[in-house]
């Protein structure tokens, strides 16, 4: 089938090529040129303006948006309402919030434009390994972009799903990122553990490639994990500061107003929030207080 692209960072780069290797067309768009260039070396159609890359979709034409949440997603669907069709489809599948999600469907209905909002997992290795994709949409658009999805996921029938109507793909996936966050946190922590045991002289590396067979916590993670010890067991090349794209915050925000217990991703969020903190007055006042209230010595700044 047909596809457009817009939007052509390591996620959307790697689906376009996904795609064409599965047979299919696709037209390819971007801000920037250099992307597009790279995109139709390698078979793609490429369009120099977004009215070009609408010209060149087939009715009913698919357009893809792999682009960053808010208002630059919120920006390109209102530009390109009054360039479809009824029966045309927009899909979104970045990471929105499936609020905006919700709304922006309901919006493009008074056009009668099918919005379909794609959950997407995989990183940088969906273009080999194939990419979990969570659907939200009316049956009937979806059911038109099966081919697509066939190609992009693990397998045809493996690693993707219409999970529910619109909204529900990135509901999903914000949950699946608040599951992710917590489970890299008790890698982190346990990890840290044994490197702190060092009477024992554990070799980190070494453990995390036992554990990657047979044991009960073996995954992804821990694939990537050991990647990352083999490469450099001190991380020394790595800053401790860790950055969220958003969907834990509104994970949280989520378990909240449906009074739903979540303490090991909410607190799994806040330790990312702890590792941006040069220095933390809270630890200062902690210290503080143990002295005050045990005569506990502290450690004086230098």
């Amino acid at each position: 089938m047909q596809v457009g692209i817009y939007g052509l960072g390591r996620m959307g780069g790697n689906m376009v090529r996904r795609l064409l290797q599965g047979g299919h067309e696709v037209v390819v768009g971007n801000r920037s040129p250099g992307p597009v260039q790279e995109a139709e070396a390698a078979g793609a159609i490429a369009s120099s303006s977004l009215e070009d890359f609408v010209s060149k979709l087939q009715t009913p034409k698919v357009a893809w948006l792999m682009l960053p949440a808010g208002d630059v997603t919120e920006r390109m669907i209102e530009s390109l309402i009054p360039l479809l069709q009824p029966g045309d489809i927009i899909v979104d599948g970045g990471n929105s919030n499936y609020k905006d999600t919700m709304r922006r469907a309901e919006m493009l209905k008074a056009s009668n434009i099918h919005f379909v909002d794609v959950g997407t997992s995989g990183g940088i290795w969906g273009l080999t390994e194939g990419y979990s994709l969570m659907i939200g949409g009316d049956d009937e658009a979806v059911a038109h972009l099966r081919p697509a999805f066939e190609t992009l996921a693990p397998a045809p029938d493996l690693g993707w799903g219409h999970v529910g109507p619109s909204g529900a793909g990135h509901f999903v996936k914000m949950v699946h990122n608040g599951i992710e966050y917590g489970m890299m946190q008790a890698f982190a922590e346990g990890f840290e553990i044994m490197k702190n045991k060092t009477e024992l002289n554990l070799d980190v590396a070494q453990i995390a490639e036992i554990w990657r067979y047979g044991s009960v916590v073996r995954s992804w993670l821990l694939d990537l994990t050991a990647q990352a010890l083999r490469e450099d067991r001190e991380l020394s090349e790595i800053a401790d500061w860790v950055a969220d794209s958003g969907e834990g915050r509104w994970t949280v925000n989520e378990a909240i107003d449906l009074d739903v217990p979540a303490p090991v991703i909410t607190l799994s969020l806040m330790m990312r929030f702890v590792s941006r903190q040069e220095t933390s007055y809270a630890a200062k006042l902690l210290a503080a207080m143990r002295q005050k209230f045990g005569g506990h010595a502290v450690k004086k700044a230098e």
